[in-house]
């Protein structure tokens, strides 16, 4: 018998395909053609159980290594990250699992004064949704954002998935329960307006190679190289975005980054962000005004962004 092959493999069915350089022209905010942003991942996990980034081989629970080497982030890599973001006035958008609020809330309060986008992350990076069944995943989205509301006064707008899980309704979910965009996909250098089941949301590009984890933990890249790799992605944007506009996330981890030896190298990208920043060459900003800009062009032109 003769194999039959489908014609069209399975597909997701939220966006269709669209190359990057057949697509309709904008700017960002006053000209600018290259957006930037820090996605500042704040994460807590719990101890003796789930999942969890590691620096050593696992051990068996409680695997004091590991957890201890996580929680290096929030009793000190975050302060030195914030110090360091203050010092070059950047924004970040603050990505949060809202077990922060029971562990450390000096930490998120510390973020909300400093102005950060805080977006949903989870309750804890020790657990994924993507298993889930649809009450118990919309059961959490509907907690993060009631106690991100309560505890610091603003509800998100966006959602990143811890371990970026998701189950075949997340984006449906995200939608029905008030968020505005998601940061789950790494397909485009562009906001792309998803299909959902009760209308569209927002993917904001979030970056899967430009991220501490996938390159410091996973491909066990040196800082200084770390450091080297954002400034040529940066470069090599700025000048790709001449013919179309882009987005530019940075992703880090305050228990990666924040060590010492990491930091000074980080200082040195950052600044370099900075400088260009400084000459009105970038948009520097959070995902939240990203999908904000998005929404005003789709109103605007509702033809080019249907």
């Amino acid at each position: 018998m003769t194999a039959r092959w489908p014609e069209r493999l399975p597909a997701h069915g939220r966006f269709g395909y669209s190359p990057i350089t057949r697509r309709p022209d904008y700017a960002w905010p006053n000209g600018a053609r290259l957006a930037v942003y820090i996605g500042f991942n704040i994460e807590h996990f719990a101890f003796g159980d789930g999942l969890g980034a590691r620096i050593g081989p696992a051990s068996p629970e409680p695997d004091v290594l590991n957890h201890g080497w996580r929680e290096y982030g929030n009793r000190v890599g975050a302060w030195r990250c914030l110090e360091l973001f203050d010092a070059l006035a950047l924004p970040t958008g603050a990505l949060i699992n809202t077990a922060l609020y029971d562990h450390c809330p000096e930490l998120v309060q510390a973020c909300v004064a400093r102005g950060d986008e805080l977006i949903g992350h989870g309750h804890s990076n020790a657990e994924r949704q993507g298993g889930w069944d649809e009450a118990h995943e919309r059961a959490l989205l509907v907690r993060c954002r009631e106690r991100m509301q309560r505890e610091s006064g603003q509800a998100p707008a966006g959602w990143l998935s811890p371990w970026i899980s998701e189950s075949a309704v997340t984006p449906d979910l995200l939608a029905e329960t008030g968020y505005g965009y998601t940061l789950n996909w790494c397909h485009d250098d562009q906001p792309v307006r998803m299909r959902t089941r009760g209308g569209s949301i927002w993917s904001v590009p979030y970056p899967q190679e430009l991220n501490d984890i996938p390159m410091i933990v996973g491909r066990l890249m040196d800082a200084k190289d770390f450091s080297a790799m954002v400034v040529d992605n940066f470069d090599e944007m700025l000048d790709q975005s001449r013919a179309q506009p882009l987005v530019m996330g940075l992703a880090l981890h305050p228990y990666i980054v924040g060590q010492p030896y990491r930091l000074r190298h980080l200082r040195t990208a950052l600044a370099h962000l900075a400088r260009a920043r400084d000459r009105g060459e970038i948009w520097v900003t959070t995902p939240g005004a990203i999908a904000s800009h998005m929404q005003q062009l789709a109103a605007d032109r509702p033809a080019d962004f249907a």
